[in-house]
């Protein structure tokens, strides 16, 4: 009786270590993943550095450093775009607004359009958004993310910031 009872003792520093690996890599899995079954990729999305025939430099009063968007999404069964976006300003912010520019793998633009993000942002803060998407046709995926089965175009999104609104008394 006493034998089984030192075995068991000696036996918890490993199963401890074993359980410490097992909550360290079901951690590292939730990070990477936006929804089930759907692997975000760690690459920054683009910045657009000259869309002056879109938006002139001129009439962008917002640094374009104040946010970064990384972790895009998009499968092409998706009817919605996913990606991190992180708050770089000491201000707290209620809403971002984007310029996202589509492209082919080639470099040719599919289209451009403007989107509004309500999220609430602490600075230095990084949260989940998803965005309607741009492919109602479903025939379109981003590139950096899984391959699908059936016949489907990748794409290249590149964004410029060009608004943000701060809350009243924040």
């Amino acid at each position: 009786m006493k034998r089984g009872f030192k075995h068991i003792l000696t036996f918890p520093p490993l199963l401890s270590i074993l359980l410490i690996l097992l909550c360290v890599s079901s951690l590292d899995a939730r990070t990477r993943t936006t929804r089930k079954n759907l692997r975000t990729t760690e690459v920054p999305v683009a910045v657009l550095e000259s869309a002056d025939d879109l938006l002139p430099d001129s009439l962008l009063t917002v640094d374009p450093a104040a946010v970064t968007l990384k972790g895009f999404a998009k499968r092409a069964s998706d009817t919605k775009e996913s990606f991190f976006i992180t708050n770089n300003t000491s201000h707290r912010m209620s809403a971002v607004r984007l310029l996202l520019r589509y492209t082919t793998m080639n470099g040719e633009m599919l289209t451009q359009r403007s989107v509004t993000v309500p999220v609430s942002l602490k600075p230095g803060e990084t949260k989940l958004v998803s965005v309607k998407s741009f492919d109602v046709q479903r025939l379109f995926y981003y590139y950096a993310g899984p391959q699908p089965r059936k016949q489907a175009t990748p794409f290249k999104v590149a964004f410029r910031l060009t608004g943000y609104d701060i809350p009243v008394g924040n």
